[in-house]
């Protein structure tokens, strides 16, 4: 069976054929490399407490570690997935699991300090325009009508890579050692990357670009490529997208970073039993992702700013709980507060995603997502874990914890201030699709 159909974004765009069999195992793949990509930025967390004996190193250090791979993921996803559209998704996609897979078999290898960080250095590297091209590459040869569960969905297989990547990175670690736990991850994202262009030979030159793609071809056409470009940043409300979902997951970062750490020290848990449960909170947060977004499209679909006001309540909702609970004794009942706060504290990521291709041309999705990586980068998954290391390094990682989810005020004041815009920016991306001959997706 195939899917037919033809893109509601442009009018340009051509009858695609693909199969069903076809499509999802693009989408299998795409996932597999995603999943690789999270293990092989979040098995050094579950690895911290042996890093820093072995190396003496200052909670700072450690968190430079974990924070360089988000800073080059979030300076240069923008550059290189308007390379990789240029270029060629799948060659671009396969490169790049080459490359970070290689820097994370380099970090196993590593003999000191300053080894580690250039390794994870081409580690973010190779993960930087991932996110964006890898869920392009999915949208292109699925229906129209199934684009927000597949991105939802790729999504949370971040958030799964990043459970696999703690829990077996601790169990690795507590057995064979944290160099084990590096190379073992870095093997199984070497073996998908020679898998993904064998198995996907047929339909290459249309999943490297789809319809037909080509921006020298479009100028030489007389196209108007800057227009829509202006659109990433012409909206208030688009603007308060991006800023909030980078604050919000500043907290998200720094919690997956430091949780297996706080585990190990505060709880005196054994490295393996602080990744596994580490994992388990990054499941909450999974879930928080899918199922606040499965809400706010049913609640929003008549009325879209209420995307917006369920936003902030789940920014106001998980801030509070986890501010709640890192005041509480250590227990029970602390972890299962955590455990709510990261469900709520990831709810925001997929209405804030819905926000952003509500407001930006339909003709720029892929670039208005990279935007919006490079916003999460910057603001969130950079400098929550180096934030935190640093106050942890001054006042203590409890208190430095307490102090974390001051930041969803923050967030939760923009996009209040987005919301506000709200109405009136949809007005005016509606008028600029009609120009467009468009309609948004």
């Amino acid at each position: 069976m195939a899917y037919h159909y033809t893109s509601s974004c442009t009018d340009a765009n051509p009858i695609v054929h693909v199969t069903r069999r076809y499509a999802w195992l693009v989408f299998a793949l795409s996932i597999g490399l995603l999943i690789s990509d999270y293990m092989s930025r979040q098995v050094l967390n579950a690895v911290f407490p042996m890093i820093k004996v072995e190396w003496n190193l200052s909670d700072s250090q450690l968190g430079a570690l974990g924070g360089v791979v988000a800073l080059m993921v979030g300076l240069l996803t923008f550059p290189l997935s308007l390379l990789a559209d240029r270029w060629g998704r799948v060659k671009s996609l396969v490169l790049m699991a080459a490359l970070w897979s290689l820097a994370t078999l380099a970090c196993g290898l590593s003999q000191s300090y300053n080894q580690m960080f250039l390794a994870r250095f081409f580690v973010g590297v190779g993960e930087a325009a991932y996110g964006s091209v890898g869920v392009a590459l999915v949208l292109s040869v699925f229906p129209a009508n199934l684009r927000s569960t597949l991105t939802a969905a790729f999504m949370a297989g971040g958030l799964i890579g990043s459970v696999l990547g703690v829990g077996f990175g601790g169990v690795l670690g507590t057995h064979f050692g944290w160099r084990w736990s590096f190379a073992s991850i870095a093997l199984f994202g070497l073996i998908l990357a020679l898998l993904f262009p064998l198995c996907l030979k047929k339909n290459r030159a249309y999943l490297d670009h789809p319809n037909g793609t080509n921006l020298k071809s479009d100028r030489e056409n007389g196209k108007n490529i800057r227009a829509p470009l202006i659109s990433l940043f012409s909206t208030r409300s688009v603007l308060c997208a991006y800023a909030g979902s980078g604050l919000q997951l500043f907290i998200i970062s720094a919690l997956v970073g430091w949780m297996p750490s706080y585990l190990n020290r505060y709880y005196k848990m054994p490295l393996d039993k602080a990744g596994v449960l580490a994992a388990v909170f990054l499941i909450s947060a999974s879930l928080g992702m899918v199922l606040c977004g499965i809400v706010s499209d049913r609640l929003g679909r008549h009325i879209p700013v209420r995307k917006v006001i369920l936003v902030i309540g789940f920014c106001i909702t998980s801030g509070a709980l986890l501010m709640l609970a890192f005041q509480l004794p250590l227990g029970s009942a602390q972890l299962i507060i955590i455990a709510f706060g990261m469900f709520f504290a990831a709810g925001s990521a997929g209405p804030a995603g819905a926000m952003v291709a509500n407001l930006t041309s339909p003709s720029i999705h892929g670039t208005a997502f990279a935007t919006l990586t490079l916003a999460n980068n910057l603001l969130g998954f950079a400098p929550g874990p180096i934030v935190t290391g640093i106050l942890a390094d001054r006042i203590g990682l409890q208190a430095a914890l307490q102090l974390i989810p001051l930041v969803s005020i923050a967030s939760t004041l923009v996009f209040l201030i987005g919301k506000h815009y709200y109405h009136s920016d949809l007005g005016k991306v509606a008028a600029l699709a009609l120009q467009e001959n468009a309609v948004p997706c």
